[in-house]
């Protein structure tokens, strides 16, 4: 007997349906002989499936076809109608002796090849199995059967018809076992239900593990999440432990069960309450059975397929799943002394394992041993460099108001830590701030759990602030414990998470310097460097470099390698918006290995945000809006982390002409979550909005928004910041009608860039002094500076800023008048570039400006041509800028036509695409020319 792969078992399905007059052999199967498929697979893996799809084969090639299905209530049988086939009988009573023996004789007699599909053979009953057992025991040329049956439910373990089946030599016998999925299986499943993007990786990982991968319950869970989510982007581990167990697993495990003797059912209930594969033994002992009773209940456990052989020696569920259906069902006494036993059978595993053993010690009602496995899974979990298991862990303890105060003060700290390095921040900063208010803690405790919070509110939650304030109070409560105090002063000296001049930061940086100095601990001296190579690269120092060469990468201290990969993923970030991506690329990948290996979650995930904003930037647009859009949804409870992401998206919609979308993501909800500490991010915003403000001609809301917003960079003094700000506030000051004011803003801007190695501020500050040039009429020192911003960008390489300063350069040439036709071929290119980039709004905009300068020989000729009802290639133009939700007004302003025009030509768009609203039009377009 053979086993077949899922390659094999294609080519034997087409064998079926296929020509047999050349009897050849595919995998030892002959056409010109009968053959048996026996397919089995355990409940929802498919065999259903499988078995439709030979039936609707063997159908599509007029071969005949019986299908009997049997279930609890009897049988039924079926014979799909093939195309030339006469219509259909009357269908007979559900009986295996008057239904079964007349549909194959009949078919045996006119001596046709026919396909027979019996479906779920474990529920037939005898006399139905003695039939299958009759037929295949002499078998006609012309049959095919496949079988289909799960087999941890035969009657006969094993055997599919039961005793005394018999398979001739004349039969080719395959049996095809249908498994369980792999990861990227389970992935598929999940972004056909949910889209693609939908769900982490460890969201996945965990589908997998507690589905068994079994695909009909990998369906119904992916069922149960979207029902739940109303639609949302992104699911997160928290939404799949709330979408519980799929209501056709739990009847089945449930059903299972409740057939099982007392023994059984005791192991069964055992099995539940461990929810993990273990040995016989161990569950012998929390079932409360001795060694031999353990065993016979076990066995029927098996047979009844309630249980299975995970792997050599370890059992549990046949679906892990199973456990959390089961679990309710076990009596509250039974369940507290089953999880009594099972926390004294963990306890003398080597290494005992302390988070499963908390859960067993407080379902055991041991408030004190529960409290000590807690503290323990907690620094096992942090040693490991599972932080966020520890925050889970701490989170859900604190959270209980009867955990008595010493304990609290020995658990409060170790989530904050914790904290800091995972990637949770809005319960924990509840929790958190509800153990400070109490007074009973030591000032020293106090300042500890102080210190963790203000790192998590500046980093995590943006709340930069209050996680400014926070530290400084920790400062004063952290005068007995130096060290501590030294990470708190080097926090205060990161100008990113906070507002506070510049000058501050350096204060606490040189006290932070001074404090991990006088330490003489590792990690104080390691934490002050790490970010005062990430203070110095933020500001644009040159001396950042020589700090960065001195950070101990190869240190074996699993804390110091923490603080390593920060200062080198900051220093990337600090080296982004400097415009110097290369390195920043370098720094990047350093600190993603070296956050990985230690275990430093939140690190990592902030050096994803930067890797979008790189991407951004170097112009790799592809997939960039999907994957900024999952980076925030994964980030929902922590505005910090998705900063990044929604800087990006604002960006991306804007280049699309998605105004309304650029604005919510710049200027929304989501942006107004954070205090507005981080000032590079603002900036970038503020500079989109001015831009959008300025295509309105809305001169006073660009100006408001470019006064602000030079404000901001001018009170924290960091002028490298203002790369994506200052141009387009200088522009919007020069419209307003304040030359003066333009060039007191651009002066400062350069002042402010003395002694700094920002080549993007740089290209920045030679965009402002050709909008000057240019306001004064000084079109060839415009061109000129506008050349030199876009030899810069091209350099970094910075494509769309590049092509936005060369827009300047035609434009300027175009003015003055000198070599007018290398300016529109330069802009042709620069609409080539926008379209590759998929700018579409700025590619319209340009060519709007090329037409009033192509040569007389290239305009087109008088009266309108005839498209008939294809759009024109205006009316192509309007309907792209129309269906990315700007308004007629706005498109008129883009495109230097009147409101009316464009009116016009959304309305012949709609006519002729027959579209029912102005969003669907390019859609209408694009399934139009399919």
């Amino acid at each position: 007997m053979d086993t077949l792969s899922d390659e094999t078992a294609g080519r034997w399905l087409g064998r079926v349906v296929s020509d047999a007059s050349t009897g050849a052999d595919v995998e030892g199967f002959r056409a010109d002989r009968p053959s048996l498929l026996l397919l089995e697979g355990a409940a929802g893996t498919g065999k259903t499936r499988l078995a439709k799809r030979l039936a609707d084969a063997a159908v599509a090639e007029s071969i005949r076809c019986v299908i009997v299905s049997f279930s609890a209530f009897g049988m039924s049988v079926s014979r799909p109608q093939t195309p030339a086939a006469p219509p259909p009988e009357p269908a007979a009573p559900p009986s295996v002796q008057a239904d079964l023996p007349g549909a194959v004789s009949s078919l045996l007699e006119r001596g046709e090849r026919f396909l027979l599909v019996a479906e779920d053979v474990h529920r037939a009953d005898r006399a139905a199995l003695d039939l299958l057992r009759r037929l295949l025991d002499r078998p006609p040329t012309g049959l095919a059967a496949v079988l289909t049956y799960r087999p941890e439910e035969l009657r006969e373990p094993g055997l599919v018809l039961g005793r005394g089946a018999h398979f001739p030599s004349c039969l080719s016998v395959f049996r095809m076992r249908l498994g369980p999925l792999d990861a990227q299986q389970v992935r598929r499943l999940v972004e056909e239900g949910l889209g693609e993007s939908s769900c982490p990786s460890e969201l996945i990982s965990r589908l997998l593990d507690r589905s068994g991968g079994i695909p009909q319950v990998v369906t119904d869970v992916v069922r149960l999440l979207r029902e739940s989510g109303n639609g949302r982007e992104h699911y997160s581990l928290r939404d799949l432990d709330a979408a519980g167990v799929p209501p056709r697993l739990t009847e089945l495990a449930l059903a299972r069960t409740a057939a099982l003797k007392e023994h059984a059912k005791d192991v069964v209930w055992a099995a539940a309450v461990l929810d993990e594969p273990v040995e016989a033994e161990e569950l012998s002992a929390v079932a409360g059975l001795d060694g031999g009773a353990g065993n016979r209940a076990l066995v029927e456990a098996l047979r009844e397929g309630v249980l299975r052989e995970v792997d050599e020696g370890r059992y549990g569920f046949f679906v892990p799943m199973a456990a959390t259906a089961v679990y309710p069902e076990v009596p509250g006494p039974v369940r507290r002394e089953m999880h009594r036993r099972a926390a004294t059978a963990l306890g003398r595993r080597h290494p005992v394992p302390w988070v499963p053993l908390a859960r067993h010690r407080r379902h055991g009602g041991q408030v004190k041993a529960w409290l000590r496995a807690v503290e323990q899974g907690a620094l096992q979990c942090a040693e490991s460099g599972d932080h966020q298991a520890a925050v889970d862990l701490l989170e859900h303890t604190l959270s209980r108001p009867t955990v008595p105060p010493a304990a609290r003060a020995r658990l409060a700290p170790l989530l904050a830590h914790s904290a800091v390095l995972g990637l949770r921040s809005d319960q924990t900063v509840s929790v958190l701030r509800q153990i400070l208010d109490e007074q009973t803690l030591p000032a020293a405790v106090r300042g500890q759990i102080r210190l963790d919070l203000g790192l998590l509110l500046c980093n995590q939650a943006v709340a930069g602030m209050q996680g400014w304030l926070e530290l400084q109070q920790a400062v004063e409560e952290l005068q007995e414990r130096p060290v501590m105090a030294a990470r708190a002063m080097a926090a205060l000296a990161m100008p990113l998470l906070s507002t506070v001049p510049l000058e501050r930061n350096l204060y606490w940086l040189e006290r932070a310097e001074k404090a991990g100095a006088d330490s003489g601990d590792e990690e104080a001296r390691t934490a002050v460097a790490a970010n005062r190579a990430g203070t110095l690269m933020y500001i644009g120092d040159p001396a950042a470099w020589q700090v960065l060469e001195q950070l101990p990468r190869d240190t074996d201290d699993p804390a110091c390698r923490q603080h390593v990969a920060r200062g080198l993923c900051n220093a990337a970030d600090g080296a982004l918006w400097l415009g110097q991506l290369g390195p920043a690329r370098g720094l990047l990948a350093e600190g993603i290995e070296l956050a990985t290996r230690s275990g430093a979650s939140y690190v990592e995930q902030g050096a994803r945000g930067t890797a979008l904003l790189l991407d951004w930037a170097e112009g790799d647009w592809s997939d960039l809006t999907t994957r900024a859009r999952a980076y925030v949804a994964e980030a929902e409870t922590m505005p910090g982390q998705g900063l990044d992401g929604r800087t990006v998206l604002g960006l991306m919609a804007l280049s699309r002409g998605e105004w309304q979308q650029a604005t919510a993501w710049l200027a929304g909800e989501g942006a107004r979550e954070t205090d507005g500490s981080a000032v590079p991010h603002g900036a970038a915003a503020s500079g989109a909005l001015i831009r959008m403000a300025l295509v309105r001609d809305d001169i006073e809301s660009a100006v408001a928004e470019a006064s602000v917003a030079w404000d901001r960079v001018r009170d924290k003094g960091v002028w490298v910041w203002a790369a994506e700000l200052a141009p387009w506030a200088v522009d919007a000051t020069l419209r307003a009608g304040r030359p003066d004011t333009a060039r007191r803003m651009a002066d400062e801007y350069a002042a402010g860039l003395e002694g700094r190695q920002a080549p993007a501020s740089s290209a920045a500050l030679s965009w402002c002094r050709a909008l000057l040039a240019e306001a004064q009429g000084d079109h060839r020192t415009a061109a000129d500076l506008f050349r030199r911003a876009a030899l810069v960008y091209a350099g970094l390489p910075r494509p769309y800023a590049t092509v936005l300063a060369t827009e300047g350069v035609a434009r300027c040439q175009l003015a003055s008048g000198i070599d007018t036709d290398a300016a529109v071929t330069e802009l042709a290119s620069c609409v080539e570039q926008l379209t590759e980039l998929g700018a579409v709004w700025d590619a319209a905009r340009i060519r709007a400006a090329m037409r009033a300068h192509q040569p007389a020989d290239e305009q087109r000729p008088r009266g309108r041509p005839s498209y008939g009802d294809q759009l024109s290639p205006r009316e192509q133009e309007v309907a792209d800028l129309a269906a990315t939700g700007l308004t007629n007004r706005e498109i008129a302003a883009t495109l230097h036509l009147s409101p009316r025009t464009v009116e016009q030509h959304v309305a012949r768009a709609r006519r002729k695409l027959e579209s029912q609203s102005r969003q669907n039009l390019v859609r209408a377009r694009n399934q139009r020319h399919e």
